[in-house]
C-alpha cells in the first residue's frame, strides 16, 4: 500500500471540465492503466482519490494536485508518461512521488489574472487597479457555502500583487491564500469590476502557477 502525489496540468478545452467529471476522468484513466487502487471500506466502497485544492470551471492551471493509494508498487517515474497515453486533450500529468506534505501546510497560490479588453487597455487602468488593492480594504459579494451572498474582504488574502501591462491586456501577477480562508484569484477582477467599472474587462483568464508552503517553497 503506497500514498502516491500526482501533479498535473489542466488547461484548453479541459478548463471547462467540471470536478465531478475530472474526477471521473481519472479513475477511467487509472483503469485503463493498469492501477489497482485502494478502496474505501463499507456497502459502497470507492477509489480513495481527492485533490488539494479543487480547481473552478474555466480556470487552468499548471500546479493541479491529486492524491490516491494504489495496492502495489509503482515507478512512479514512469507513471506521468503512461497516464498521458490516455488522458483527454488538456490535461497532463507532470511529476509523480510520494506526499512530502500534508494537505493542510498548503499555504498560498501563485497565480495569474488576465483582464483582456478587446479595443486595448483603457488609459489609467492599470494605476487605478493597483490603487486599488494597495487599499486596507477591499469587500466584494461572495457566495457562501450555504448559497447565500455575504460580504467579504479579499484584502487580506491578497499576499502580493504586481501589475504589467500589455496591448490588449492588464495582467495580474498574484499570490493570494489557499485556504482557511481561501480567495478565488477570479475574485480579483470581480473587484475591479466592483469598485472600478469602467475598467471592467471584457474577458478574463485565471491561471495557477504554483502552489506554496508558507514559507515559500512549492507545496509538494
Amino acid at each position: 500500500m503506497a500514498k502516491l502525489r500526482l501533479i498535473f496540468v489542466k488547461e484548453g478545452r479541459a478548463v471547462y471540465i467540471s470536478h465531478l467529471d475530472l474526477l471521473r476522468t481519472f479513475q477511467r484513466v487509472f483503469i485503463r492503466e493498469g492501477l489497482v487502487l485502494r478502496h474505501s471500506q463499507g456497502f459502497h466502497p470507492h477509489p480513495v482519490i481527492s485533490f488539494a485544492l479543487p480547481l473552478s470551471v474555466g480556470q487552468a492551471s499548471e500546479c493541479e494536485i491529486l492524491d490516491f493509494e494504489v495496492t502495489e508498487n509503482v515507478d512512479c517515474a514512469a507513471l506521468p508518461d503512461r497516464l498521458n497515453r490516455f488522458m483527454p486533450e488538456g490535461i497532463r500529468a507532470v511529476s509523480c512521488a510520494g506526499p512530502v506534505r500534508p494537505v493542510r501546510d498548503l499555504s498560498a497560490l501563485r497565480c495569474q489574472v488576465e483582464l483582456v479588453y478587446d479595443n486595448g487597455v483603457p488609459e489609467g487602468a492599470a494605476g487605478a487597479v493597483a490603487a486599488l488593492f494597495a487599499g486596507e480594504s477591499v469587500v466584494i459579494q461572495k457566495r457562501t457555502k450555504r448559497k447565500e451572498m455575504a460580504d467579504v474582504d479579499i484584502r487580506p488574502m491578497l499576499l502580493s500583487l504586481k501589475i504589467s501591462e500589455m496591448q490588449t491586456s492588464l495582467c495580474l501577477e498574484a499570490e493570494v491564500s489557499a485556504q482557511n480562508p481561501g480567495l478565488n484569484p477570479a475574485l480579483l477582477a470581480a473587484a475591479v469590476e466592483r469598485y472600478l467599472p469602467q475598467y471592467t474587462p471584457d474577458f478574463v483568464r485565471v491561471r495557477r502557477l504554483e502552489t506554496l508552503t508558507a514559507d515559500g517553497r512549492a507545496f509538494r
